[in-house]
């Protein structure tokens, strides 16, 4: 009954952010069905003190989906990574209801950190493919995180980070639908920045020809008067 209960609940996950599944037995064939149920018992295992068990577990589920879950992390609900190739989540990760996590992302450490090492990521969270969030901080609910991403400090609730290092760009603070999965459509800053400095630019160019023209008429008057005065 714990398989059948499981397949239905990851049905209906699946199903509101996949529209690729079809049926209950899809799930089956699902890389993070397989990882989230062997991290579920390494898990437990962890909690016991029975680390070594633990860690076979979860080594296991690596080789068999390609997503590693370190068995000390805390998952809330509803997690849903996609395709899950290169997953890594570390050992005091901590994740929140409804997060989907992208393939090749990484919740992982900076490697100069004791105790938490590992990024907290909050409720209804979205981190893109290929994303990378390294270090002991949080990342608030509702925010996403753009694709390719590398994210180093913490993120406020209601906000997207893109680029390298990643930046914030605040949406007013206005929360997003759970069911916001667009990793396309993000804002750029370094984008809106060369706008502005393509604008300044060419306001400056039309500024320096209007000062030029202004000379050029400047010594034609002055040439003209004293040509008057001789």
């Amino acid at each position: 009954m714990g398989l059948i209960k499981d397949l239905k609940e990851e049905y209906e996950l699946i199903r509101e952010r996949d529209p690729a599944i079809r049926s209950y037995w899809d799930v089956l064939l699902y890389p993070c069905f397989t990882a989230k149920r062997m991290y579920r018992k390494a898990h437990k295992l962890w909690v016991n003190g029975h680390y070594w068990r633990a860690r076979r577990i979860s080594q296991k589920a690596a080789r068999k989906t390609g997503i590693e879950i370190h068995p000390g992390a805390v998952i809330g609900k509803g997690l849903f990574i996609d395709h899950g190739a290169g997953v890594v989540i570390g050992e005091t990760t901590i994740i929140g209801d409804n997060v989907t996590l992208y393939q090749g992302v990484t919740l992982g450490g900076t490697g100069k950190e004791t105790g938490k090492r590992h990024p907290t990521i909050g409720d209804n969270v979205m981190v893109s493919a290929g994303a990378k969030l390294l270090g002991s901080f949080t990342v608030g609910e509702n925010s996403k995180i753009g694709a390719g991403s590398v994210v180093l400090n913490e993120v406020p609730p209601n906000c997207t980070v893109v680029g390298v290092p990643g930046r914030v760009v605040k949406r007013k603070d206005v929360r997003l639908p759970r069911l916001d999965m667009d990793q396309s459509h993000l804002p750029d800053p370094v984008l809106e920045d060369l706008k502005t400095l393509q604008h300044e630019n060419t306001a400056l160019v039309n500024r320096v020809i209007e000062l030029e023209a202004e000379l050029k008429n400047c010594k034609k008057n002055c040439g003209e008067k004293q040509n008057e005065d001789l």
